[in-house]
């Protein structure tokens, strides 16, 4: 279930399952549950997991087969050859910026939690 800690429920959904595929919980190749599963799991939407879907695959973990499902990526995505160029600054830039907000929204849940935290 994800929580309410100021953190973009996509993102939780997205830090859970890349966790999972990472310590083998889903090996390569497995598909991962239908949207309506994970909306029942986290208990959020479907427009709140089809994001979480998007970013995983953004990140390489996943892919989609149209008709079929989302599958864990045969490939680690750290094995995948980095683009040469332009595009391969690109995608260094977006990680970079990935990994600036997830920080960002780390510092603001702690701050929240802080400031909030008497109120209730």
């Amino acid at each position: 279930m994800v929580e309410k800690t100021g953190r973009p429920a996509y993102l939780q959904i997205v830090d859970e399952l890349s966790e999972e595929i990472r310590t083998g919980s889903l090996p390569p190749g497995t598909a991962l549950p239908s949207i309506a599963r994970l909306c029942e799991r986290f208990d959020v939407s479907a427009s709140v997991v089809k994001a979480a879907i998007s970013v995983l695959r953004t990140q390489g973990l996943v892919i989609g087969q149209q008709g079929k499902g989302v599958f864990v990526n045969q490939a680690p995505a750290s094995a995948e050859p980095q683009p040469a160029g332009e595009t391969g600054e690109i995608l260094t830039q977006l990680a970079a910026m990935r990994e600036s907000l997830k920080d960002l929204g780390d510092r603001l849940a702690a701050l929240e939690s802080a400031v909030f935290q008497g109120r209730r």
